[in-house]
Formats: structure tokens, sequence, C-alpha cells
């Protein structure tokens, strides 16, 4: 498993994994149960921002994880805008990347072996009707992990289409971004295969 952990001491980096976990996923529902309003989006950023800042060393990341998902705010944001108008456009965009960062900030701050603990205890119950927690607790960290690998790589694709001088259009940058998600994909299951996973 590709791992992006910085170490260090912070608060963001001592809170258990769970508790982190568990933020993330409150944070979400919330985020989809408000009104499609300029200020929810703007509470949500100052959210962010102020975790952000409990991972001491981590904070110094921030930039480059908004910068990182660039082309999909441009991509996701001309869409919305496009069906829905500008107003959608901003909330729906902000709320989608924010999201991703928040997922960043996670991986940062946590250990593949912390997640997957704590994933795996919130997943115990399962085993009572023949699921095995350890595998949904797998497949739960490997999406979460994910999220910033696919947003690095939707940058590196958009950076290169820049310098070959590629003009933007959704066909040239989907299906790049499908093509190297998949080989990601082929990738892990290669190591986990290797370690006797799946």
């Amino acid at each position: 498993m590709i791992s992006q952990y910085v170490p260090g001491d912070s608060t963001m980096h001592r809170l258990p994994a769970g508790l982190k976990l568990l933020v993330l996923l409150s944070i979400a529902l919330i985020v989809s149960l408000l009104p499609a309003v300029w200020w929810a989006s703007a509470g949500l950023l100052v959210v962010t921002v102020a975790l952000y800042a409990l991972a001491g060393p981590v904070l110094r990341r921030l930039p480059a994880q908004f910068w990182m998902a660039k082309w999909i705010i441009v991509f996701f944001g001309l869409l919305i805008l496009i069906f829905q108008g500008p107003m959608p456009a901003l909330v729906q965009t902000t709320r989608f990347v924010t999201l991703i960062v928040l997922a960043g900030l996670i991986t940062l701050t946590t250990t593949t072996t912390a997640m997957l603990d704590a994933l795996t205890r919130a997943m115990g119950p399962l085993r009572f009707v023949g699921i095995s927690p350890e595998r949904v607790a797998l497949t739960l960290s490997l999406a979460i992990n994910a999220v910033p690998v696919v947003s690095g790589l939707s940058h590196s694709i958009r950076e290169a289409q820049i310098a070959r001088g590629t003009p933007p259009s959704i066909r040239a940058y989907v299906l790049p971004l499908l093509v190297m998600t998949l080989k990601y994909s082929d990738d892990l299951a290669d190591a986990l295969t290797a370690r006797g996973v799946g």
C-alpha cells in the first residue's frame, strides 16, 4: 500500500485514528445535509484550515493539496457550471475538493497500520454476519489512501498536457486519468498479492 504519512508529533498526529476517521465521516455527512449556499462552503474551508493547523508541519502541505486538485476543480466546476449554474458550481466544487483535502489530511497524519486497526475494530460486528472485518477495513483504507493519489495523478496529467501544448478537453483529461488510475490499481493489487492479501 502506498502511504502518504508524514511523521510528526502534532495534535492531529496524536489523535486516535478512529476519531479522525469519525470526524471525516461526520463532516462528509454534515456537508451532504447543508444547503447549497456560499457560507456553508466557506465554513467548511475554515474547518479544513483549522484541522490542518492542528497538524503542525503538515500545514505546509495544505497549498499543495489544493494545487494538486486544481484540475479536478476546473473540470468538475465546469460541468456543474454548464448544467446547474455558477452558485451550485462554486458550492459543490468547494465541498468536493475540500473533502478530498480532508481525506488527504487523514492519510498525512495517520499510519496505514493505525488506520487499518481502527477500521477493523469498527467493522468488528460484521463478523457475526459472516463478513470479514479485516477485508472491509482494508478496502476502506485503500479507498481513503487512493483519494490523494488520484488527485496527484490528475495534477500530473494536466501538467504534462500543458507542457505538450495540449488544449484542455474533458476527453483528453479523463482517458489518461482512467488509464493511470487503473495502472495504480493493478500495481496495488500486485503488491497486495505479493504480501498474501486477497
